[in-house]
C-alpha cells in the first residue's frame, strides 16, 4: 500500500515536472517568435537564381518573394558604440595570451579569432581582392590609382574605413604582403593552396565546372599514392610564411566533391584506378558490395575519405608552418548537412569554413551543430546578394540572390551577419566579392561572367548605398557580439 502510494507521488510528480518544463518550453518558444516579430519587421523582396552559371549566358529566376530581415536598427534595445581597435582590427578592450599569430579561442561561450597582440577579433573580409585584367578596369586602375601598388595602398585603407580588416580567397597576395610591411594597419590575409585541384591539373582527368574543379565520377584522388608526395613538395613552400604575423590563416581547397554517393563513385571507376581499389579493400572488408550499399555505409564512408584527405593535408601544414591556421577546403552544398563531415573536419581544422549559399537568414539550428559537432568554429568563405541595379550587368552567372537594389543588398548583408554573431560560433564573414564579375572578360570561369557581386564595380567605383550598410554593421560588430551575449536566451 505504501508503495503504491510513493509510486503514484513519484509518477504524478514527474507529470508535473514535464508539464512544467513543457510550459517553459513553450514560453520560451512565444518569447522567441514575439522577439523575431519585433526585430524582422523589414521585408527585403528577393528572387533566387536558377540554371546558374551557364556558358551561354541564359538563366532563370524565380519570382520576387519577400522575406522577413532585420538590421542594426531593428534590434531591440541595441545601442551602437565605438570599440577601439589595435592595428590588425581588434578589439583593444577584451585580451588573451598573445601568441604572436592569429589563432581560435572559445571564451566565456563564445569563439572568437585571437589577433597576434591577443586582442579579440573577428576576420571580415571580401574575396577576390584584386582588380580584374578587363580593359577598361585596368584603365580605371591607371587614372585612379597609378599602378597596382597604388591601388593596394588606396584599396587597405578604403577597406579599413568601412570596417573590413582582412583579405579572403583568391586576393593579390603579392602586392598585400608588400602593402603590409609598411602599413600601419595591415590587412589579416588568406591563401587558398588548392592542393586537390593542383594535383589533378598535374594528374590529369580534372575538368572546367562552374565555381569548382570537376573530378572523375565526383571523386577526388585522395587515395592516389602521388597526393600525399605533391603535397609535401608544396607545403616546403610554405616555409617562407612561418614568421608573417599577418597571414590569418589557409585554404586547402576549394568546394570539393566530398559527398555521399563517393562511395558508390569511388566502385564504378576503372579497376586499377588507385581510389577504386581503396574503395573495393573497404567495401570487402565490410562485405559490402554495389547492390547492398546503404545510407549508413555512404556516410562512413565519406567520413574514411576525408579523414584521409584532411590528415594528409594537416600534416604537411603544420610540418612546415605550425604558426598559422588551416581553415579547411571551403565546404558548399549540402557538406555543411553531413555531420560525419563535421566531425572529421574538427580532428584536423582551426576553424570551419563554409561557402554558405541559399539561405536568407543563417539557419539557427545548424549554426549550432556545426560547433557541437566539430568542436570547432566556423568562418563563412562565400556568400553574396546582387542587385538588378547594377549598370549593364544582367546576373545570369553565379548561385546566390538577385535583389531590386544596392541598399537591399546592404539590408540583406547585415540580416544574414547578425545571424552569424547571434551564433556565438563563427569568427569571420568574407563577403563575395571585391569587384563584380566583367561581362568584356572573354573565357572567364563560368560562375563568374556576368553578376554585380562585388562592393566595387569594374571601373573601381565602390556602391555607396550598399556600403553604407556594410560600415554600419561592421563598425558595431564587436560591441554587436557582447549585446548578443549578454541578451538572455529564448
Amino acid at each position: 500500500m505504501l508503495r503504491q502510494a510513493q509510486h503514484e507521488v513519484l509518477s504524478s510528480g514527474r507529470t508535473l515536472l514535464t508539464a512544467a518544463l513543457l510550459l517553459l518550453s513553450l514560453t520560451a518558444h512565444a518569447q522567441a517568435q514575439s522577439r523575431d516579430s519585433a526585430e524582422y519587421t523589414l521585408r527585403v523582396a528577393a528572387k533566387k537564381t536558377i540554371n546558374n552559371s551557364t556558358i551561354d549566358g541564359k538563366a532563370g529566376f524565380a519570382e520576387y518573394k519577400n522575406y522577413p530581415t532585420r538590421t542594426v536598427t531593428t534590434l531591440q534595445g541595441f545601442i551602437p558604440a565605438t570599440t577601439r581597435l589595435d592595428k590588425y582590427g581588434g578589439r583593444l578592450d577584451k585580451k588573451t595570451k598573445a601568441t604572436g599569430f592569429f589563432h581560435v579561442e572559445k571564451i566565456a561561450g563564445r569563439w572568437w579569432a585571437v589577433d597576434p597582440d591577443g586582442h579579440y577579433f573577428l576576420h571580415n573580409a571580401p574575396n577576390d581582392v584584386q582588380p580584374g585584367g578587363s580593359e577598361r578596369t585596368q584603365k580605371a586602375l591607371k587614372d585612379k590609382y597609378g599602378d597596382r601598388a597604388g591601388w593596394m595602398a588606396a584599396t587597405r585603407r578604403f577597406f579599413f574605413a568601412n570596417g573590413f580588416n582582412g583579405a579572403g580567397a583568391w586576393s593579390a597576395t603579392k602586392e598585400i604582403q608588400a602593402e603590409n610591411l609598411k602599413a600601419d594597419q595591415p590587412l589579416a590575409y588568406t591563401i587558398n593552396l588548392d592542393w586537390m585541384s593542383g594535383y589533378g591539373s598535374k594528374r590529369g582527368g580534372t575538368y572546367v565546372q562552374p565555381g569548382h574543379k570537376g573530378y572523375p565520377n565526383d571523386v577526388i584522388f585522395t587515395f592516389d599514392p602521388g597526393f600525399p608526395e605533391y603535397v609535401e613538395e608544396q607545403a616546403k613552400k610554405l616555409a617562407q610564411n612561418r614568421k608573417d604575423q599577418n597571414l590569418f590563416g589557409y585554404f586547402s581547397d576549394n568546394e570539393m566533391p566530398l559527398l555521399r554517393k563517393n562511395l558508390d563513385g569511388y566502385l564504378t571507376l576503372p579497376v586499377t584506378e588507385p581510389g577504386y581499389v581503396a574503395a573495393k579493400k573497404w567495401a570487402d572488408e565490410r562485405s559490402i558490395t554495389l547492390e547492398t550499399i546503404t545510407d549508413q555505409n555512404r556516410q562512413d564512408f565519406l567520413a574514411f575519405a576525408a579523414d584521409r584527405y584532411f590528415s594528409i593535408v594537416a600534416t604537411a601544414l603544420k610540418k612546415y608552418d605550425p604558426n598559422h591556421m588551416y581553415l579547411g577546403c571551403r565546404f558548399h552544398g549540402a557538406q555543411r548537412y553531413y555531420p560525419e563531415l563535421m566531425k572529421v573536419a574538427g580532428k584536423y581544422l582551426d576553424a570551419v569554413s563554409i561557402n554558405y549559399y541559399n539561405n536568407w537568414t543563417p539557419e539557427k539550428r545548424w549554426v549550432a551543430d556545426w560547433e557541437q559537432v566539430s568542436g570547432k568554429p566556423f568562418i563563412v568563405t562565400e556568400w553574396y546578394v546582387k542587385g538588378e541595379d547594377a549598370p549593364g550587368l544582367a546576373n545570369t552567372a553565379g548561385a546566390g540572390w538577385v535583389v531590386r537594389t544596392q541598399a537591399d543588398r546592404g539590408r540583406f548583408y547585415q540580416n544574414f551577419t547578425l545571424g552569424l554573431l547571434e551564433s556565438k560560433n563563427c569568427v569571420g564573414w568574407h563577403w563575395f566579392k571585391y569587384q563584380d564579375n566583367d561581362p568584356t572578360i572573354v573565357g572567364a570561369e563560368p560562375s563568374n561572367t556576368n553578376a554585380n557581386k562585388g562592393i566595387v564595380d569594374n571601373n573601381l567605383e565602390p556602391y555607396a548605398p550598399l556600403l553604407d550598410k556594410m560600415r554600419e554593421l561592421n563598425q558595431q560588430m564587436y560591441h554587436l557580439a557582447d549585446f548578443f551575449d549578454q541578451r538572455p536566451p529564448m
